[in-house]
């Protein structure tokens, strides 16, 4: 079908681009960006017109940590309500991490999860593989196969390596054949408690998780890539230590990405407040001086993207005591408001408050993928996965707004819910409209 995207303000990341234009989509793919007074292609006529006036057209964007809880946790989500809430949320690419039910460790796992996201049509997903099989640290997959069946990278996701040496095989490995390991720094030993090691967990008699957790795996892991040469992408930074690391191993010249949570970015351990268990999630929430400077480093590029890390999560999951309540909450809907929150509140441009969603996730994604894409950009004959949202609209997060099967998120804080800039008004996924506001 032929798209034609009127009288919007083009936001293009990847490219810097920035105009009130006209966007032309034919065959799943952008045929043409006409600023105003520029004409379209003779030979185009739209089948279909979408008014941006007011709105934001900016690339789909890509979210690097998703659990979509397919299999083996449909009771908490489900692909089609899930993929559902990303497109609502303006997400057009997903990563979904390697622990579900059964493990992501073999090559008919991931292609059936292919096929079933595929076949419903919304976001595109790129699933990693597990690093070890079933993620017990103890054999290292076939990564060549899975790679084939499509994974994108391999993870061990919330299990840390207790052997060391089974971590350098795997980088060892992976560099051999160019693959990406994704890792989420943590010492499994210190990294076992549930608040932020500090004053409020004392008080609250909560396990605590010292900022050392993550510092002593951030040096583990730098230490073998420099002997190894592999390339590893960090998941959700949660400290200011470990934010100093990431800059020294980037000035080093290490190939080295990161990203950090909405979660970690917005709220500390005060969010807690008495036993929320909405702010049960991991990482930890730490305390505000790593807040601020997670929200600098993503600013100046320390830190490469923001994810929602989505973690759908039913009611029984959350109706316990804190400590016992299952770790997570739902993020997709979240991530471009909550994006551009952080702008707003940190002053940062619209331009890199959509490049943390956009190109330079989808930079990430293309370094895994060892092939230049389009994804996360709008130009002539990329493919055609676009946002429009509208910047001005204020929404109240509560759980009758979200799509998601999972309704918990500790920025529903109370009846109304916090109050957030942008509402997704279409999504497109390679030329398709995936989602349309009433």
């Amino acid at each position: 079908m032929n798209i034609l995207i009127q009288n919007g303000r083009v936001i293009d990341p990847a490219s810097g681009f920035d105009h009130t234009a006209d966007v032309a989509v034919a065959d799943g793919h952008i045929v043409a960006i006409a600023k105003t007074g520029e004409k379209l292609p003779a030979n185009f006529k739209a089948e279909q017109t979408i008014d941006a006036k007011g709105c934001i057209v900016a690339p789909g964007l890509v979210d690097l940590q998703v659990r979509l809880r397919e299999p083996g946790y449909e009771h908490e989500g489900m692909l089609a309500s899930e993929l559902t809430a990303a497109v609502a949320g303006g997400v057009t690419s997903l990563v979904c991490p390697p622990d579900t039910d059964p493990v992501l460790d073999e090559p008919g796992l991931i292609e059936m999860l292919k096929f079933r996201a595929e076949k419903l049509h919304r976001a595109r997903v790129f699933p990693l593989g597990a690093l070890t099989r079933g993620l017990k640290g103890e054999v290292l997959t076939e990564m060549s196969d899975l790679t084939d069946a499509g994974c994108v990278g391999f993870s061990q996701a919330e299990v840390p390596l207790e052997n060391t040496q089974v971590l350098q095989r795997a980088l060892q490995y992976a560099a051999t054949f160019g693959y990406t390991v994704w890792l989420r720094p943590q010492e499994m030993h210190l990294g076992k408690g549930v608040a932020a090691s500090g004053p409020l967990a004392t008080r609250l008699g909560l396990g605590g998780v010292p900022v050392a957790a993550e510092t002593i795996a951030l040096h583990t892991i730098f230490a073998l890539m420099r002997s190894t040469k592999a390339r590893v992408h960090l998941c959700r930074i949660s400290s200011a230590e470990g934010v100093e690391l990431v800059r020294a191993a980037k000035k080093e010249g290490l190939a080295v990405t990161a990203d950090v949570s909405i979660n970690s970015l917005h709220l500390s351990d005060h969010d807690i407040g008495y036993f929320d268990s909405r702010a049960r999630v991991t990482p930890v929430l730490r305390q505000q001086r790593d807040r601020e400077a997670l929200r600098a480093a993503l600013a100046d590029g320390t830190l490469d993207a923001l994810v929602s890390d989505h973690t759908p999560i039913d009611n029984d999951g959350k109706a316990l005591p804190f400590a016992e309540a299952e770790s997570g909450a739902t993020g997709l809907e979240l991530l471009l408001s909550l994006s551009l929150k952080w702008a707003q509140d940190s002053k940062v441009s619209m331009l890199r408050a959509l490049d943390v969603l956009t190109a330079q996730p989808a930079n990430v994604l293309g370094k895994v993928q060892g092939q230049s894409n389009s994804l996360g950009q709008l130009h002539v004959g990329g493919v055609a996965d676009i946002v429009v949202f509208d910047p001005t609209v204020e929404w109240h997060v509560t759980p009758d707004a979200l799509h998601s099967q999972g309704k918990h998120t500790p920025f529903a804080f109370d009846m109304t819910g916090m109050s957030l800039p942008a509402r997704v008004k279409a999504t497109l996924v390679a030329g398709r409209v995936a989602y349309q506001a009433a």
